[in-house]
């Protein structure tokens, strides 16, 4: 029988070539990500290795560093007069962040769910759009869109009960931020459950806001909380917002209307500042940013367990 002429004009490489090209590509593509291990593995030893500097003092416990409430690194130039408890930067980490969330959570699951189950193909093309432009909006512009409109504003309709720089004005322009991820990973995730769903919903006379909230949010759950979880871990490793509109002064409290410095806004003021080389309080920047590495790499390690045993199963 013989073969299409398309097939006989067709030059077909040899077997050793084809083995060798394969053998090439497969061999890039592990040497790639070797290379991502490897920068991951170097961050690691850089943030470990410099934070000994700041552990091996003798001034300086464990103890002292986890549970003292007291952080003064940048306000004493003396190690003496120096406190290094990690819990005001916590604390104003937590207060930014939760105010972060407060604002992206429910916002960007409500449009996402409306986006996905109810808007028309019309309103979905623009509203989009203006989504991923928010995302792709620098920080350094939300850090100036809280220090000149949210924080007057705040302190307006507060009769001036907050401060000029405050966790909560930082918090609402880091969750602007937060907001176009958790609606975009939200929509994916409740766009990929199968219509098969859905239709059984309607069939059974479920209303389509049943058939979302009841049926198409559960079924797209652990895509959900993968989202919520990457938005908390951005908003904890926010810099220049926080840096621009929390405040320098560490607190210790739960109150989002004072001065709250985070842990990411501390080492940008750190680096800055004119501490030398080698000091404590110089290597105080790698304890912090480990404390702040071990936070991101627990959210990933929960996100992970919450995907396994939330995954979802379709036939």
């Amino acid at each position: 029988m013989a073969l299409p002429k398309a097939l006989q004009e067709q030059d077909f490489k040899s077997t050793t070539t084809g083995m060798l090209s394969e053998r090439l590509i497969v061999s890039c593509l592990a040497l790639c990500a070797l290379t991502t291990v490897l920068i991951t593995v170097g961050i690691i030893y850089m943030l470990i290795s410099q934070s000994v500097g700041f552990f091996s003092s003798d001034q300086i416990t464990l103890r002292e560093f986890v549970t003292g409430t007291e952080w003064t690194a940048l306000q004493s130039k003396q190690l003496q007069q120096s406190k290094f408890g990690i819990l005001p930067l916590l604390s104003g980490t937590l207060r930014v962040t939760t105010v972060a969330m407060l604002i992206a959570l429910p916002l960007g699951l409500i449009t996402a769910i409306y986006l996905s189950e109810f808007a028309s193909p019309w309103i979905r093309s623009w509203l989009k759009p203006t989504l991923e432009i928010i995302a792709g909006v620098p920080t350094v512009v939300f850090g100036y869109f809280a220090i000149l409109v949210i924080s007057p504003s705040l302190q307006w309709f507060s009769g001036g009960g907050f401060a000029t720089f405050n966790a909560t004005s930082a918090g609402i322009a880091v969750g602007i931020l937060c907001l176009p991820m958790v609606c975009s990973l939200s929509e994916d995730a409740m766009r990929a459950v199968p219509n098969s769903l859905r239709e059984g919903a309607y069939g059974l006379g479920c209303t389509p806001y049943e058939t979302a909230v009841k049926v198409v949010v559960p079924a797209a759950f652990s895509g959900i909380v993968s989202a919520f979880l990457l938005a908390f871990s951005r908003a904890i490793g926010e810099t220049m917002i926080v840096a621009l509109a929390a405040g320098t002064l560490p607190t210790f409290s739960a109150d989002p209307t004072r001065q709250a410095q985070t842990m990411t806004g501390f080492i940008v003021e750190m680096i800055k500042s004119e501490n030398e080389y080698g000091t404590v309080q110089h290597f105080s920047l790698y304890a912090v940013a480990v404390t702040l590495f071990a936070i991101t790499f627990l959210m990933t390690l929960l996100g992970q367990m919450i995907r396994r045993r939330f995954q979802e199963s379709y036939e």
